[in-house]
């Protein structure tokens, strides 16, 4: 315990802690511990971010048996400070948000001793860090969603190639990169001339539009020029696709083992293979580090944030505005509510008439989250209840309710036997 002159009691939790402040090329340190005598010393340094000067940074907290270091995640720039303190000190990483130093104090070992002093008595909440295992599953799953979002940006610049050129496929077939649609584009990337029969050869599968249709709509203002540029628009999507096949072989290798949960969060409506891969990097197959499930919706963003002053509660936003988790969670709620027979389909629907959309995507996506907790920390097996659950739960209610308005409009309801 510290008292000082205003006889505040403030507890100190780390009597020997570090605080950094992390840049490109520098690194500010502070550390802070007590002597015998229980007075406070300050020791502050300023290292490069070169690898072997990390390390004597790393040394120089060790030698001075520094269990604990905080740093903000700013950027990228933490993680080889990370890199080389795993395993010997623990490391806090803190949202700069939450640590903003006092306004007029703003510099680097300013901020290094602002971190320390709150480390030294508990004031800071450290970020998720996952082991280093989950970080590479991260890593590839969010490197492959980058590569899928290009290639979608690519067959969009393909498209306005096509409307550049007069070229019309893509208004008479559905899927401009079906495989139909893959032979048209290498029909005109090839330069010859093109016949009605050179089409008809590019069809496969049943299309609604006819051939002398789809030979119509590539007739167009063509040119050399478009065919240079429709060239390297398909070999680029050609190979990141191939790219994308090659990440999701190495995503798969590294989770062989936890084939288990991956199965299991796949009976919930509305996640493929891909997003429960995508889950599963994001979160780790253990939950350690969140003890309920609502601490998992909090750190994803999926719940409604507390703003309550003098009794009034104002906006229920969340603060976590982008989040990985977030984005997937999302996009899974989207497909359940399309899932025909689904509970989270009829609940969306009741949301929505009170809520609005936006707001009723996000409370699926949070009830889908508190199952897959489950499934993940539990070992449960997700079991559907179906479109009619609500309707059912209620239904003595709703019965009331009925006759109550049949009444009201001079009409008696009478039980009928099936």
């Amino acid at each position: 315990m510290i008292q000082g002159d205003s006889s505040k009691i403030i507890e100190v939790v780390h009597s020997v802690c570090c605080g950094l402040d992390i840049h490109k090329e520098s690194i500010s340190a502070c550390l802070i511990f007590f002597d015998e005598q229980g007075r406070e010393h300050t020791e502050v340094q300023v290292f490069r971010t070169l690898t072997d000067d990390i390390v004597r940074l790393r040394d120089w907290l060790l030698d001075h048996e520094c269990p604990v270091a905080a740093m903000e995640s700013t950027g990228i720039y933490w993680r080889p400070v990370h890199n080389i303190f795993e395993g010997f000190i623990q490391v806090i990483l803190v949202n700069a948000r939450e640590v903003k130093n006092v306004p007029g104090r703003k510099t680097d070992i300013g901020d290094s001793k602002w971190l320390a002093g709150l480390l030294k008595h508990g004031l800071l909440r450290g970020s998720f860090i996952p082991p280093a295992e989950v970080r590479q599953w991260r890593d590839l799953t969010r490197l492959r969603r980058r590569y899928v979002q290009t290639v979608a940006d690519y067959r969009r610049r393909t498209q306005k190639l096509f409307e550049s050129a007069n070229i019309k496929i893509d208004s008479i077939i559905s899927d401009l990169f079906g495989v139909s649609g893959r032979n048209l584009m290498n029909l005109l990337v090839s330069g010859k001339e093109i016949s009605l029969s050179d089409v008809r050869g590019c069809m496969k599968g049943n299309l609604k539009a006819s051939e002398a249709e789809i030979y119509r709509s590539i007739q167009g203002f063509f040119m050399d020029h478009h065919r240079f540029q429709l060239s390297l628009l398909l070999r680029t999507i050609q190979n990141l696709s191939e790219e994308i096949e090659t990440i999701d072989s190495r995503i798969r290798d590294l989770m062989t083992q936890q084939q288990n949960i991956l199965e299991r969060m796949k009976k919930v409506p509305g996640i493929s293979e891909i997003s429960s891969r995508d889950i599963l990097a994001e979160i780790g197959p253990t939950l350690e580090a969140f003890a309920t499930d609502a601490a998992l919706s909090s750190w994803s963003g999926l719940c409604p944030g507390n703003n309550e002053s003098a009794g009034k509660r104002r906006s229920g936003r969340s603060p976590v505005f982008k989040h990985h988790l977030k984005t997937i969670m999302i996009e899974v709620a989207w497909a359940a509510i399309r899932t025909k027979g689904s509970y989270y389909k009829d609940k969306y629907h009741r949301l929505k008439s009170r809520i609005g959309a936006k707001k009723a995507i996000v409370a699926i996506a949070h009830r889908i989250l508190k199952a897959i907790y489950r499934i993940i920390k539990d070992g449960a097996i997700y079991k559907e209840l179906g479109e009619e659950y609500l309707v059912l739960r209620n239904k003595s209610k709703k019965i009331h309710l009925l006759k109550k308005q049949a009444q009201m409009l001079g009409f008696t309801l009478v039980p009928q036997t099936i």
